[in-house]
């Protein structure tokens, strides 16, 4: 099978950049140091490509940050927090920049990899259209051209000495000519007195930077203009720098991007404060309007924190009403990286895991082998609940699908501990059986899109890349039904995660289907209703994978979802008559015999005398033990 990577290149066809993924170029990766040697795969190619690896120590706020780049060796860093030279010590952070991510030596540096704290790291890798990394010795000459290998717009420039001290002096497109210092909170100077005399798609000029015998880096940011060299397509941008201008309001001001971002700095331009960054793995919600945003402030030694800061959206981010950000009538500078990936994976393993546990009365760590976004939840037993957990509205808050509640918050499960974990906290004494599902948000497969109402029929951009087939909505405001989309059903019918069959009404989705873009909404309120926030949740089949579709069923029936090794997860809902929402999955058990199967749409404890469901190769089969009836099935390989 090819790979994501030839795939995407041979869709664009262009040289540099082209086709290469957002996932190839940029990672946020959380872990938790050891004191010992430890590698972190994050599927960056340092080790060929070059890059910039810049780290912070999460739990205390005694470390700077730490960025190491691959032009230097001996893992010695620089920190954005201070004027220091680097630091070329020995056994000082990252010893080896691998094909696939970094590894750390055995030193137990409380900045890197020290057993009692957590650690965020992002990973720039250079290439055309993103990012590079240029180091130079000055040698006293005016207007002196560096030459880089941008190749197109420069959004933003970080230069700092590493043979001595000296500030991080920083350029940005919306600024210029001026400069800020990123080591300080200084607002930015503006007019004729930049630290760079031209900024070219292919060189930065400067005098000042450039004293005789000291030597420099500078870490250049791209700024896409619908020329990009990224995904499939040619305009599909993955990096912006600009500007927007504080309103003081909730939500009054909308930047668009032209895609959702996973990755945020942003400074006050015209006034002092703090430099933040904000990513989408240690935790920013959106919608809810609570100061439970994870900030680090890159020019301080600050331990990782959470307020108010902005609200992700389809196309990208909105202000809030706190002022963090948000000053009215302050301008604000940013940089901002789209959440990848842009390819749809090649396996049903790469996006979906099912977790069976028992609750052990203490925090548990469970590996899915990808950062997970969204969990549902279940009790095997009789219990009180079956909960959707999801990264974009923080990681504890939790909807109940057997119920009709407002949003509400347990810290049962959250995303923001380690890449490629999720962690459960005890629900119960301890002893109770748990089943979860996990799903990762990835080209047509899944989406999770967050939305305010406002009681008018209108479009609802969505990141799905296809168009939804299924479709799960709630009111994260008040008590409200589920209403789901199902494309069998038509647009003119919505169901509940109730018992009842399919509805008829056209307030629901406004009589229009969804596209490989948007999704239509009425004028109902528990999809709509005016100063509601909602979620929603989208469902695609992608071939091999996934499969949403529907089935009468009568006798024994083979339902072909064109797999080759069997289903790992089926949802079954009957519509022509009252019928439950049934839930099989492979780790349970799904055989040539009795089947547990537990309900979405209830909290009755897993059944497992009975013998619904039996495995086919390409999909699933219906037993003639199962009521016949006209149904809607999602099935993942």
């Amino acid at each position: 099978m090819a790979t994501k990577k030839k795939l995407l290149q041979a869709a664009a066809g262009n040289a540099g950049g082209a086709g290469l993924d957002v996932d190839e170029v940029f990672s946020t990766y959380l872990y938790d140091g050891t004191s010992s040697a430890q590698t972190i795969t994050n599927g960056i190619d340092l080790a060929g490509e070059g890059g910039l690896v810049w780290m912070k120590n999460r739990t205390s706020s005694s470390y700077s940050h730490a960025l190491q780049h691959t032009t230097i060796a001996n893992g010695g860093y620089l920190s954005s927090n201070n004027t220091n030279a680097f630091q070329a010590a020995a056994n000082n952070g990252i010893s080896a920049f691998n094909s696939n991510g970094f590894t750390f030596d055995t030193g137990n540096w409380e900045e890197f990899n020290n057993s009692s704290h957590d650690y965020a790291s992002w990973t720039f890798r250079k290439a055309p259209k993103f990012f590079d990394v240029v180091t130079y010795t000055g040698d006293g000459t005016s207007n002196r051209q560096i030459p880089h290998s941008i190749d197109g717009p420069v959004g933003f420039i970080l230069i700092k000495s590493t043979s001595g001290t000296g500030n991080w002096l920083a350029w940005h497109r919306s600024v210029d000519p001026g400069y800020g210092i990123l080591d300080l909170t200084l607002a930015f100077t503006s007019g004729s007195n930049g630290f760079l005399d031209a900024v070219a798609d292919t060189y930065f000029e400067t005098s000042w930077l450039n004293t005789s015998g000291v030597s420099y880096v500078a870490y250049l940011f791209a700024h896409n203009n619908n020329d990009g060299e990224f995904g499939p397509d040619s305009d599909q941008d993955i990096i912006k720098c600009g500007s927007y201008t504080g309103d003081g309001g909730a939500g009054t001001t909308e930047v668009d991007l032209g895609f959702e971002p996973q990755w945020i700095l942003v400074k006050a331009s015209s006034a002092a404060d703090s430099w933040f960054v904000i990513d989408n793995m240690r935790g920013w919600a959106t919608h809810n309007n609570t100061a439970n945003d994870a900030y680090l402030l890159p020019n301080a030694t600050n331990a990782e924190s959470t307020g108010g800061f902005l609200d992700i959206t389809s196309t990208g981010f909105k202000t809030t009403l706190y002022s963090n950000v948000n000053v009215s009538g302050r301008d604000y500078i940013y940089i901002a990286i789209r959440r990848g990936p842009l390819a749809p994976a090649e396996t049903a393993t790469e996006l979906f895991d099912v977790v069976t546990r028992t609750d052990s009365g203490s925090n548990t760590q469970h590996t899915v082998g990808f950062a997970p976004d969204v969990v549902l939840d279940m009790s095997r037993p009789l219990y009180s609940f079956n909960f959707v957990y999801d990264r974009l509205r923080g990681g504890k808050k939790y909807l109940a699908t057997n119920a009709t509640s407002a949003e509400g918050t347990f810290d049962y499960i959250t995303f923001d501990d380690e890449t490629g974990k999720f962690t459960t906290k005890t629900q119960t004494s301890g002893g109770i059986t748990f089943v979860d599902y996990v799903w990762k948000r990835a080209p047509n497969f899944f989406d999770v899109v967050a939305y305010s109402g406002n009681y008018t029929a209108r479009t609802i951009n969505h990141n799905l890349g296809a168009v939804p087939e299924m479709m799960w909505v709630k009111n994260r405001s008040g008590n409200a039904d589920w209403t789901v989309y199902h494309k069998d059903l038509g647009a003119t019918k919505y169901i509940e995660f109730k018992t009842y069959p399919a509805a008829t009404n056209s307030a629901r989705w406004n009589n229009t289907a969804p596209t490989s873009s948007v999704f239509t909404l009425g004028d109902h309120g528990n999809v709509n209703a005016t100063g509601d926030d909602y979620i929603a949740y989208l469902f695609a089949s992608l071939a091999g994978i996934s499969k949403v579709g529907s089935v009468t069923h009568s006798g024994t029936t083979n339902v072909d979802c064109g797999f080759s090794a069997g289903s790992r997860f089926v949802l079954l809902k009957r519509t022509d008559a009252t019928g439950d929402w049934y839930i099989w999955d492979s780790t349970r058990g799904i055989v040539s015999g009795n089947d547990p199967y537990l309900l979405l749409n209830t909290t009755a404890a897993e059944v497992t005398n009975t013998d619904y469901i039996d495995p086919l190769s390409s999909g699933f089969t219906i037993t003639s033990s199962f009521t016949a009836g006209d149904y809607i099935f999602y099935a993942i390989a």
